[in-house]
């Protein structure tokens, strides 16, 4: 058990994939923590949230649910990437730990507000029974 522990203790301390997380995520990092509001600027300003983003808005214009339908699936892949898939091999979780990268609980929150909107604006209206009686 004990050299487990040391194992342990030695993977926390700072080794050169640790320093080097937040020149690999975020170049321009100033240094100072990265809170859940400007994670979920980072996350909606990407290419694809953008493309979602405008895919949305068509949805809500529109009022097509199949529309909706897809939106809200490629909403819940890119979600599934940004929580599951690590791309960069790990290094994200180091920069969550330095700090230069925030944690996404926000961007998914608006995800799925966005995504519950699409789906009840979308869907088939109640009809009112006019004839008294």
């Amino acid at each position: 058990m004990g050299s487990f522990r040391r194992g342990l203790i030695l993977a926390l301390l700072p080794t050169q994939a640790f320093a080097s997380a937040c020149d690999t995520i975020r170049p321009g990092w100033d240094g100072g923590d990265v809170g859940a509001l400007a994670e979920a600027i980072t996350l909606f300003s990407s290419p694809i949230s953008l493309l979602l983003l405008l895919s949305t808005a068509l949805v809500f214009r529109f009022r097509s649910s199949w529309g909706a339908l897809a939106a809200c699936l490629a909403w819940s892949f890119l979600i599934t990437a940004v929580t599951f898939f690590d791309p960069t091999g790990g290094v994200r979780t180091l920069a969550e730990a330095e700090g230069c990268v925030g944690p996404p609980w926000l961007f998914i929150s608006l995800v799925a507000a966005l995504s519950v909107g699409m789906i009840v604006y979308t869907g088939k209206p109640e009809r009112s029974n006019k004839a008294g009686g």
